[in-house]
């Protein structure tokens, strides 16, 4: 049996609140109290809750992101998922893009992170220890475009289901890295 980590217990604390209180009205006193942790704990692991809403995201995106290879999951398998996982916690995304300083500033931790990670799929799949200018500038407007978009989704925009969104993700893929994404992974 997998124990959970403060850190997944705290994110699930302030998930929970966020789904009644608004994000910049959550203390980290109510994250604590209701889980049962000291403040103490909290800063441990974290600044502050926007650390938390970082660290929360990179940790789902991460989980999603490593099964690509695995037992035939593919990167078309990933675009899938991540849409659902949107799909399901639009409430609670929706809450931190209206609720924190800014929807820039979630946005732009979104579409940063997606790059990272996004780019370093790209350089796996090509074999190569870097890409090129232009296949690094088409990874990163990709980047900034999806995220872009799943913001206006989950705001409600945008009229689409997550089979539908991914259906978007997958499309728009430029042509000089959408080959890589059909490479099965080892």
């Amino acid at each position: 049996m997998k124990r959970k980590k403060a850190k997944e217990i705290l994110a699930e604390s302030f998930r929970e609140i966020a789904d009644k209180k608004p994000v910049d009205k959550i203390t980290i006193t109510d994250i604590t109290d209701n889980c049962d942790y000291s403040p103490s704990t909290f800063y441990r692991q974290f600044k502050d809750k926007y650390d938390l809403i970082a660290w929360d995201y990179m940790y789902r995106t991460e989980e999603m992101l490593s099964k690509v290879g695995v037992d035939g999951y593919s990167w078309k398998d990933v675009l899938l998922d991540g849409a659902k996982y949107y799909q399901k916690d639009k409430e609670y995304l929706g809450n931190l893009l209206k609720h924190t300083s800014g929807l820039e500033s979630f946005e732009k931790y979104m579409a940063d992170f997606n790059y990272r990670h996004f780019r370093e799929y790209i350089i796996k799949a090509m074999g190569v220890q870097n890409v090129d200018r232009i296949c690094d500038q088409a990874i990163r407007v990709w980047c900034l475009g999806t995220v872009r978009l799943n913001c206006e989704w989950i705001l409600g925009q945008l009229d689409v289901n997550a089979e539908e969104m991914a259906d978007i993700y997958r499309e728009s893929l430029p042509s000089v890295i959408k080959e890589y994404t059909l490479i099965k992974m080892e």
